[in-house]
């Protein structure tokens, strides 16, 4: 059984790969000054990432299912030290780019097992309560790294400058570790498959050659490999789907098994996951630039200025289970409310008081954006698995995470365009104001999802 220790050991092990989704955001201008980088190859210090993290979750579910869930957790974790180290050593831009490459890919390794061993670890309530701390921890972690990289940016300890950002996750990889050896119980399947090789191969071309050019596109300038691999997208995602269907009609285990789309709480909880994903993460990457390039606040002002939010959604994230339990999946839909309430707020002052935005004017907006999350995440993340079974907690976690990674991935990559695409016509203000509005577009359609989640959550 899976206890309180090795629980938070889990959790920690899920929260470092989202905040360093995050936490690089503020801290891009200080790194492009110092290593002198195209826009291009800093937005590849973001997208390199966020796609390797998204082209190999599932494959590390299903390699935590085969060899043992702790193995991988403790491996993957081991990992992310090291290629944070090597991202916060590196010497030059390129160098940066393949070190995030390399720590996308360990992350891949450890995330999968944190949501596997807590549904083979857990049952009942215990599970409930891990299932819900688990969504509480990975929203709180995607703002906090914003917060998080606007400090160590500021505080330049020891002459590091933006460096901390990266060599920070060291030591925390290192209690991990520790605690991880003695608190982490080892979970596996009990009927592993082998690796379905021609479905990896598949999967990971379709995410590439969708997130790549969509990623890297606008800043260099869309040349002719862009629209090359927009076009080979289609093709490998249905190739990917027949190989799939083919091995489950033949009783076989395909990466991906198209049987597990058959349960209407995972189908209907990750449509939802995907515009709900990819309206936080372009927010969050578009506020950081405005922040800094157009209001002109420093790295502590912008990452404090969303401080508001992460307070709000750490206290309203400890109501959900009760909330849960009285009134079931409709709190999801008061949630989407009261986020678009939210970023209605945020586009309304950013169209009044611009460019005077920071903390106070934000706060109203920010507040109810939190809340409106905490309500949302942790419990779509619950409604997702609930039904998924134990034998298949791996495959199960790495489709839900993977469907999320590449939704934020895809949000940087389309809201984060639009915006630096309109500031040259519109001017910074009016580019914010469009950006906000189209996330409100996102966040109108999770609410008209939510209307079809089952209405009791197990």
């Amino acid at each position: 059984m899976l206890g309180g220790p090795g629980l938070f050991t889990v959790l920690l092990g899920a929260a470092l790969p989202l905040i360093d989704f995050f936490i690089v955001n503020v801290a891009l201008p200080t790194i492009d000054r110092d290593l002198a980088a195209s826009e291009a190859v800093m937005e590849l210090v973001v997208a390199g990432y966020g796609v390797a993290y998204a082209v190999l979750l599932v494959l590390g579910g299903r390699l935590g299912d085969m060899f043992g869930r702790r193995r991988l957790f403790l491996g993957g974790m081991a990992a992310f030290g090291i290629t944070s180290l090597a991202c916060g050593l590196a010497p030059d831009a390129w160098s940066l780019v393949g070190a995030r490459v390399a720590q996308g890919a360990a992350a891949a390794l450890m995330l999968p097992q944190v949501l596997a061993t807590i549904q083979s670890a857990t049952q009942g309530p215990r599970r409930a309560r891990a299932m819900g701390l688990y969504g509480a921890t990975a929203g709180l972690a995607m703002v906090a790294g914003q917060i998080l990289g606007g400090v160590l940016v500021a505080a330049d300890i020891a002459g590091t400058g933006w460096r901390a950002v990266f060599l920070v996750n060291v030591p925390v990889v290192l209690a991990g570790l520790v605690l991880g050896l003695r608190t982490v119980p080892e979970t596996r399947s009990q009927h592993p498959e082998p690796i379905d090789t021609p479905g990896t191969l598949l999967l990971g071309t379709a995410l590439l050659t969708l997130l790549l050019p969509l990623t890297e596109g606008r800043a260099a300038g869309w040349p002719l490999w862009t629209w090359l691999a927009l076009a080979v997208f289609p093709v490998a995602a249905w190739a990917f789907y027949r190989v799939e269907r083919g091995l489950d009609r033949r009783g076989r285990t395909p990466l991906v098994p198209p049987s597990l789309f058959r349960v209407p709480s995972m189908r209907r909880g990750l449509v939802m996951l995907v515009p709900f994903s990819l309206g936080f993460a372009g927010f969050m990457f578009v506020i950081a630039v405005a922040l800094q390039q157009g209001a002109k606040l420093g790295p502590v002002a912008a990452g404090l200025a969303l401080a508001p939010m992460a307070v709000v959604f750490f206290v309203a994230s400890l109501a959900g289970p009760r909330l849960v339990a009285r009134h079931g999946s409709r709190v999801v839909t008061a949630g989407g409310l009261l986020q678009g309430a939210g970023v209605a707020l945020l586009a309304l002052a950013a169209w009044r008081q611009w460019p005077d935005l920071g903390l106070v004017a934000m706060l109203p907006g920010t507040a109810l954006a939190g809340a409106g999350q905490a309500l949302q995440l942790p419990v779509l993340f619950r409604i997702i698995l609930s039904e998924v079974p134990p034998a298949r907690g791996g495959v199960g976690s790495g489709v839900m995470i993977t469907t999320q990674q590449s939704a934020l991935a895809l949000g940087v990559a389309t809201l984060g365009s639009l915006f630096l695409g309109l500031v040259p016509g519109l001017g910074m203000q009016d580019a914010l104001v469009v950006t906000l509005l189209a996330q409100l577009a996102a966040v109108a359609l999770t609410v008209l999802l939510s209307l079809r989640l089952p209405r009791a959550i197990g």
